[in-house]
């Protein structure tokens, strides 16, 4: 991806900082909506939801955004794009100075290249598209007939805008285990980056989609060491190398400790309710509580989703990846193949 302009870099790491010193999250993800129009085999998020309490309005997340001050927000659901009022909650949550750094996280059957168009020239700095297979398998395992051919026809004439902002997001399964390489080549096809995260079974309670025994992580082991070969080639490949050695110990171990949940991040659900992470139910009254009560006994080390595993690094690692990659976008790297 293009680099982030030296004066939003400084001010997100002003802004990191200023997080990591007052125990305030880095990143918050505003999850807009529990309904999604997918029904995936490995999320809870299926279908068309009741949002007991109503959903929270655009001056809401004004609010809210001016209390927490994130360095970056994730707009997530269920499925983000269902909600009407998107461009004003994007309107919301930016501030003139550019920050928080915000991304748009979607399954991209109700995007357009109409709609791309309008939400980065509101602010959204980076669309996080889903993508589990390069084929139309994706479209079974998110019960979502039609969403790979749109995928196909969608994401590329995207890319041709040239703004480098489209990333996919491989969620790391046993069945998508053999096509983790074929993933990354069909992100090089339609010419945008692609990041890799692991299925955790906290959301679903099923062990199905786990990758465990001798030949899975053998061939887990192998694909993640080329993966670490071509991301030291580009820049396409999003993921630290440190997540994706993470990735594995985590499959292997079942277990990933020090989570940093409620502390560098924390999730806002659709109707205000605040929680440490997507994966518990329990809703806090504020950030404050969240340190008082569930971070002071956290031992949960049950994921290592994308937020976590990125977040999990000490500030002086995030502050010498953030540097070393900006440097390195700046000078082309990214830009190979």
């Amino acid at each position: 991806m293009k680099a982030i302009p030296f004066g939003r870099a400084a001010r997100m790491i002003g802004r990191g900082t200023w997080s990591f010193l007052t125990d305030r999250p880095l990143v918050v993800s505003f999850e807009v909506t529990h309904s999604c129009i997918a029904n995936c085999k490995h999320c809870d998020k299926g279908g068309i939801k009741p949002e007991p309490g109503g959903l929270l309005q655009p001056e809401d997340y004004r609010r809210l955004r001016g209390e927490l001050r994130p360095m970056a927000v994730q707009l997530s659901g269920g499925e983000p794009l269902l909600r009407k009022d998107l461009e004003e909650i994007v309107q919301a949550i930016k501030e003139p100075s550019g920050l928080p750094y915000t991304i748009l996280v979607t399954n991209a059957r109700l995007l357009t290249e109409e709609k791309y168009l309008k939400l980065r020239s509101l602010g959204v700095n980076q669309f996080s598209i889903s993508m589990d297979f390069p084929d139309e398998r994706h479209d079974e395992f998110r019960c979502l007939p039609g969403l790979f051919a749109h995928l196909e026809k969608l994401v590329p004439t995207l890319s041709r805008h040239g703004y480098d902002d489209v990333v996919l997001n491989t969620a790391i399964t046993r069945g998508n285990l053999p096509v983790l390489r074929a993933n990354y080549e069909k992100a090089k096809e339609w010419n945008v980056a692609i990041s890799y995260s692991a299925y955790t079974p906290l959301r679903t309670g099923s062990m199905e989609h786990y990758i465990s025994g001798d030949e899975d992580l053998n061939l887990l082991h192998k694909t993640l060491n080329e993966l670490l070969e071509l991301k030291a080639k580009n820049g396409r490949i999003t993921n630290s190398p440190w997540t994706l050695s993470g990735i594995f110990d985590f499959f292997e171990k079942g277990t990933i400790p020090g989570c940093n949940a409620g502390r560098r991040f924390l999730v806002v659900n659709p109707n205000g309710g605040l929680r440490p992470c997507s994966m518990f139910d329990r809703t806090y009254p504020s950030p404050k509580a969240i340190l008082d009560d569930f971070v002071a006994n956290n031992t949960c080390g049950g994921c290592y989703v994308s937020i976590r595993a990125y977040l999990d690094a000490s500030f002086w690692m995030l502050l010498k990846d953030n540097v070393k990659t900006y440097v390195l976008n700046r000078n082309g790297a990214g830009n190979s193949c």
